[in-house]
Order: C-alpha cells, then structure tokens, then sequence
C-alpha cells in the first residue's frame, strides 16, 4: 500500500478499546478515525475523549466503509471470528484481540479467511513486547540457556474473578474462565520464548471452587447480579511438545494461593542455564565451579509494550510481513486450550494431530 497513513478502525469501545485508541495515538504511519460499539453511546464518548472523526452505528457499517485500511477487534470472544472474517473480506488488515476465538474450529476458520484473502491479522499479545520478555529472549537467542526442555508458566489470581454474570464468566460467551482469559498470554508468551514447539499431547484439569458462590469476585468488569457463572476459576495442565519438552500452566482468578505471587511468572529451564521472568523482575541461573550463579536480568529499552506491538502491527502492513503473533499462532493457542477443557472433561490426555 502508500505511505499515505494507515486507516485504523476500531471494534469495540469499552476498556480494551480504549486502550487501543490511546495507543495508537503514539505510532506514526496510523490514524484511528473510526469507532462502534453495540452500546452507541460509549461508542461517541471514546470519539469525543481520543478525537476520533466518525462513529459507525454497527461493526457491518465499519467494515464496509471502503476508506477505512485495518481494524481492532476488541469485543468478546464469540464475536472474534465472525468479525475478523468479515474484516479480512472487506479487505482489512486485522489486530485481533486473544483469545483468537472461542473454540479452535472458529479459529482454524479465521486462519483460512487470512489465506484467502493475502491480509495481514496479528495477535494482540502484549506481553511478548515487554522489556523484560524481549530480554529473556535475546539470552535465549545468544545461547546462554541452550535447549530449554522445561518450562513452567502461570499467573494466580487470589481474587480476581472478573465481572461475575457477565459474557466473563459465560462459556457459551467466554469460551472459558481464567485459562482462556490470563493462561492463554502465558501459554504464548512460553511457545515463543521456547522457539515455537508444536504441542502433541495435553494433559489438563479445571476447577470451579469459588465463581459459582459468588465467592473471589474482583474489581475487573461490571457484574451482573441476573447471570450466571459456569466457566473454571483454575486450570493446570502440562503440554508435551514435539522436541521433547514440557510446559507446565497454572492460572486460576481465584484460589487459596498462599505464598503465591499474583504476578504472572514463567521459568524456562535449559541445558546451560535457566532464565525467569516473576512480575517485573528477571534472573540468570547456571551451574558454576563454586555452585550455583545466578544474576539480575533487566528490561531492555525501549517504549511500553503496546506501542512495540502496534508498531510492529503497522510495519507488517506497510511491508507485508508475517506477524511474530501471526494467525497461525493463535490458532495453536486455541488448540492448546480446547485440548486442556477435553482432557478436563474426560479425565484422559489429549493427542494433538497437526496433518
């Protein structure tokens, strides 16, 4: 395409979207000059509070205004598919927000639209942009961990169920509880520093201790008294990849985690030394004459991780490369999480067949 700038619009004017609105506001080459929202008026109050030229009456007015290059889908989950398959054929190029979708049948379509149509959809995974993620990489990348064959990853919430009744805690809307929501960014964010595995088998369990009595409710989302809760409140599962390594996953919103951070961790364990990532703070550890050495590991720089990703979101475009959180990611996150709610289910592990 020009160099004219890109034209961004946006799907979704509630928290997510607004985040997006503001961020872009920060990455040359892009203008956000649309907006909608099923409720209209918070639609018009992002376009008042971020200076947005239009507002559509409905995401089918959006995607068909032929002036608008690329959208942000930031809606629930049932929603993802059915909107970034009508963006890619109207021609836009998409940054969908995780989960890919609510089910890896819904994402495998998505991923076949993106073939159809030479557009460009990207994965809104933030966390792989941080300083601290971009740093572990780069020791992975250098060799200083060798062949990671262990990884432990998760994120515990105490209490952080977020809006209780609401599409949050609704399968049919939501897909899932915390696995689907926190535990995906962790499950991405493990397979890229990994190297990008395939999983071949899973091996999950999932728990609803606390949701259905209203118990471990957090401040996130607007509750509804009138709905329901049947989605899990934690989820462990351990995934065998195709180089022989394994990953370990635990997240939950709510659970009697004593001496547990709430912050989202990962450990990556390899042959020459491991590398960990706890909240904001990063560690080096490998075998020395004298024992055991271990070292700080900081962020490297640069700008906050929302406006690495949407920059990198605009350079795809402009140069017509693959995303690193391409659609083909997402899709494996989404097989990855149906696997752990089988196995689940049946009490059985799960084979992952990728022919």
């Amino acid at each position: 395409m020009s160099q004219a700038n890109i034209r961004l619009g946006i799907i979704g004017a509630g928290a997510i979207g607004s985040v997006h609105m503001q961020t872009f506001k920060m990455v040359e080459g892009i203008d956000v000059v649309a907006v909608t929202d099923v409720y209209l008026p918070l639609a018009e109050q992002r376009a008042s509070e971020h200076g947005i030229e239009t507002v559509h009456a409905s995401p089918q007015a959006l995607l068909e205004d032929p002036s608008i290059d690329a959208v942000v889908i930031g809606v629930p989950n049932n929603y993802h598919a059915a909107l970034a398959i009508e963006a890619l054929k109207h021609g836009k190029h998409v940054l969908l927000e995780k989960p890919m979708a609510i089910n890896s049948d819904a994402a495998r379509e998505i991923v076949e639209e993106v073939e159809k149509s030479g557009k460009i959809l990207m994965m809104s995974h933030q966390m792989r942009w941080s300083g601290l993620s971009r740093a572990l990489k780069q020791h992975i990348d250098n060799g200083d961990v060798g062949q990671v064959y262990n990884a432990k990853a998760g994120w515990f919430r105490k209490k952080g169920i977020p809006g209780w009744g609401s599409w949050f805690t609704r399968k049919d809307q939501s897909g899932g509880g915390p696995l689907i929501d926190i535990g995906v960014h962790m499950l991405d964010l493990s397979l890229y520093l990994m190297g990008n595995p395939k999983p071949v088998s899973v091996y999950g369990s999932t728990y609803a201790e606390f949701g259905p009595k209203r118990e471990g409710i957090g401040n996130w989302g607007t509750p509804n008294w009138d709905g329901y809760y049947d989605v899990e409140d934690l989820a462990s599962a351990l995934i065998k990849l195709d180089n022989g390594a394994t990953l370990s996953l635990e997240v939950s919103w709510a659970a009697h985690a004593a001496f547990l951070s709430e912050e989202p961790f990962i450990h990556l364990m390899g042959t020459q030394g491991g590398v960990a990532i706890v909240g904001k703070y990063g560690k080096y550890v490998t075998h020395a004459e004298t024992g055991v050495a271990e070292s700080d590991i900081e962020p490297l720089d640069g700008e906050e991780d929302r406006i690495l990703m949407s920059r990198h979101f605009v350079e795809c475009i402009r140069e017509g490369k693959q995303p690193i959180t391409s659609a083909l990611s997402g899709y494996t996150n989404n097989r990855i999480l149906d696997a752990i709610y089988e196995s689940s289910r049946t009490g059985n592990e799960v084979k992952l067949n990728w022919d």
